[in-house]
């Protein structure tokens, strides 16, 4: 495949190696078009209508993205059915808040593990789903028929959100289908993806964070890699075999495709491929885009999430309960933190802003070339300057209002989901009654109804909130992003209530959250639902953290005001630039930024080199777990019966001469949502579960690198042994379809 020619010229200039990861995040309905015959080249054996088809069972219908929600349009991660009663693979990260979720200090599922023992133990999981993709289709120009070109950048948008709405009204078949439109190279292009939901998804397996965690952090985009990432669900239906919400009487589903295993292991330039929803990138980003992530909006995010990781570290270290109630949120905030420093690091290492004014000096002199270009395209590059410039004015107020105030503390997010409440709490104004009595009477009677139906629903909702919350850790977390907070924004962009309430403690953070916490009815479960009790509108008009929401609320839509309308005025100038690129390259096959839709990429398995004299293998074994175990830091524990197994080598079929192969890499070109998903051989079998990027090229979802690029995976055979020999779970084996390739048998000549 081709690449930019700087970004090629770059990498040429130093010696990181002769191996090169495979650039593109592909539709995979475009795939006998675009790449089917340089993938036989590198070692597919299916033919593409295996790949992928609307009419017949393909690989796609082996692929989910996991959500949370009835109607998603977008995806957290994905996993692979593997199994003719729908037992389905994903990453242990990406499993961790479902599992955090059933667990307690009697049940710890995320210390000790789970393993369902039959059907009827598996465990149910209200807010997760899958969605299958059923069909794929380009309607550019249906959606670009009602835009006209002296439309304004809003005026667009809002006859798009139209006209879409219509076809996913008309494409979901009376709502039996889930029906997304996306748009592809910054609204050049536009895809409509019909889904089918499943709701019923239930826990079946997760090995212990010792395991599926192992390294934690500090592992975390790091190669070597010893992780068993992996954790197992189940999709059920209902009787009918279609998608329905929990019941006892659903069955496991029987899907159009699973996955058959593979145990023959990887070798260095083996083909790979992955299927999945990769979340987002922005491989088109300009160089003032570039220069916007790493000097304005990267820096405030790292220092906030820091330090709310830090405060919550603390209080975890402590206490075990509290170590399981914010095992997920610390470790979603912690990836976000970690992964924004590793690429505020790359980019700047390699250069990144340098190679993007490159191309743009390519785009300025060709357009320029050409009267018609320069009237379409001249103004695009200062368009895309100013944008950022203008959006630089607004993003750290913007940000520290977001994250240090209305998503600081918990207390404060969770004070504002109550607004609706206080609606209703409101008397109604007399203007608003109707004269009639009798439709006075019933106005009345409905009002009520949802004021009972409102206070039910926040009751349930408390007892969620509530199991993994800490007050005490919750203070802490206000008392130092407040303080932040403070040093960052001007006193104009500060909420009244904020000021009011520091005046009155005589500027002291720490008083003004002990007062909060210890007025305030959000508090506490106990405190909460003695309000909803008897819930009456001057309670909720002076508790301090609804005051806040409400203050931080009003500051952050102000403060968003700015920054959206320099949003607005960048989308006509990104859709010129990516247009006038494609126009540029005629002979490059452009690929689309991820978008959280159904994508395949493909590669091989390879090592890397990523500095001078360092040089790194494909794969890892699990000596390295052992090389690695430290019993005084809960990163590197390791479990006393997996040692046993180690130091044994009882690994049974998974192991080879006395190994057994933990992680491997790859090529791939992936990035977030990519997580949990399967990577296959050219026969179509699953080899392993992608779940990480390297450090080295954390740069890569804004720009490619080719020679340090690569995909973490864990090798489906320390998969298998974790489930097989350690855990005992020999009934999932026995629902898979493994295969093993037959020794060659070695040939003598007769004398």
């Amino acid at each position: 495949m081709r690449k930019f020619s700087m970004i090629l010229m770059f990498f040429l200039a130093f010696t990181f190696g002769k191996t090169y990861a495979d650039e593109g995040m592909w539709l995979p309905m475009f795939v006998e078009r675009l790449n089917y015959v340089d993938m036989q080249k590198a070692g597919l054996q299916l033919t593409a209508e295996e790949i992928y088809s609307v009419n017949n069972s393909s690989l796609k219908d082996a692929i989910v993205g996991l959500s949370n929600g009835p109607s998603p349009s977008g995806y957290f991660c994905t996993g692979e059915i593997v199994s003719d009663q729908g037992l389905l693979f994903t990453n242990h990260h990406c499993g961790y808040d479902a599992i955090q979720k059933h667990s307690t200090v009697e049940h710890d599922y995320l210390a000790n593990g789970f393993w369902a023992a039959s059907f009827k133990e598996e465990l149910p999981n209200p807010e997760l789903s899958v969605s299958f993709l059923i069909k794929m289709a380009d309607v550019t120009d249906t959606v670009l028929s009602v835009v006209t070109s002296d439309m304004t950048p809003q005026d667009r948008s809002a006859a798009i959100r139209k006209k879409t709405g219509e076809m996913r009204k008309s494409w979901s078949e009376d709502g039996r289908y889930n029906v997304v439109v996306k748009s592809f190279f910054e609204g050049n292009e536009y895809y409509l993806f019909v889904y089918e939901v499943y709701t019923d998804v239930r826990l079946v397996g997760a090995p212990p964070s010792a395991v599926g965690k192992f390294g934690g952090d500090t592992d975390n985009w790091m190669w070597p890699r010893h992780t068993g990432d992996f954790s197992i669900f189940r999709v059920y239906a209902g009787p009918d075999g279609k998608p329905a919400d929990y019941s006892p009487d659903n069955v496991p589903l029987k899907p159009k495709h699973h996955l058959p295993v593979s145990l023959d292991g990887v070798q260095k330039g083996d083909f790979t491929m992955i299927w999945g929803y990769p979340g987002s990138t922005d491989r088109y980003l300009s160089s003032y885009g570039v220069d916007f992530n790493i000097e304005k909006q990267y820096p405030a995010i790292i220092e906030l999430f820091g330090a709310k990781l830090e405060t919550w570290k603390e209080f975890m270290d402590a206490d075990q309960k509290v170590k399981i109630q914010y095992a997920s949120k610390y470790a979603v905030t912690a990836n976000t933190w970690k992964y924004l420093i590793g690429q505020t690091r790359g980019l700047k290492r390699l250069n990144v802003k340098e190679k993007k004014e490159f191309l743009e000096k390519d785009f300025s002199d060709w357009v320029v070339a050409d009267k018609e270009r320069s009237e379409k395209y001249g103004n695009v590059l200062s368009e895309l300057k100013n944008g950022y410039e203008q959006m630089s004015g607004s993003i750290e107020p913007m940000l520290y209002t977001n994250i240090a105030g209305m998503g600081g503390a918990e207390i404060i997010g969770y004070a504002a989901e109550f607004s609706s409440l206080k609606d209703l709490l409101k008397p109604v104004a007399k203007k608003d009654v109707p004269k009639d009595k009798k439709m006075a009477k019933t106005m009345m009677e409905d009002r009520r109804k949802q004021l009972e139906s409102t206070i039910a629903e926040l009751r349930e909702g408390a007892k969620e909130h509530f199991k993994d919350y800490n007050a005490a850790a919750d203070q802490k977390v206000f008392e130092v992003l407040t303080a932040k907070y403070l040093k960052k924004v001007p006193a104009e962009m500060q909420p009244a209530a904020l000021k009011k309430m520091l005046e009155k403690s005589k500027g002291s953070v720490e008083a003004v959250g002990a007062k909060i916490f210890a007025e305030s009815v959000f508090a506490s479960e106990a405190s909460l639902n003695a309000f909803l009790s008897k819930p009456d509108l001057k309670t909720l008009d002076k508790d301090p953290a609804l005051q806040l929401a409400n203050g931080f609320m009003e500051m952050a839509m102000g403060a968003a005001g700015p920054f959206r309308s320099a949003q607005a005025s960048l989308s006509s100038a990104k859709r010129l630039f990516v247009d006038g690129l494609r126009k540029m390259q005629p002979e490059k096959v452009f690929y689309p930024d991820a978008n959280s839709t159904m994508r395949m990429t493909y590669g091989s398995v390879q090592d890397y080199i990523p500095a001078d004299a360092v040089h790194y293998d494909y794969v890892t074994t699990t000596n390295g777990i052992l090389e690695k175990e430290d019993p005084t830091n809960d990163e590197f524990i390791v479990p006393p019966y997996l040692k046993e197994l180690i130091e044994k080598q009882d690994f049974g079929p998974y192991g080879e001469n006395g190994k057994l192969v933990t992680c491997f890499l790859s090529t791939n070109d992936i990035t977030g949502g990519n997580s949990g998903s399967p990577i296959i051989n050219g026969k179509g079998e699953l080899i392993g579960l992608a779940f990480d990027g390297n450090w080295e090229a954390m740069s890569g979802d804004i720009a490619f690198e080719p020679a340090l690029q690569r995909t973490i995976n864990v090798d489906i055979r320390y998969v298998l042994f974790i489930v097989d020999k350690y855990a005992g779970a020999t009934r999932l084996i026995d629902e898979l379809t493994i295969r093993k390739a037959e020794p060659k048998p070695v040939r003598t000549e007769s004398m």
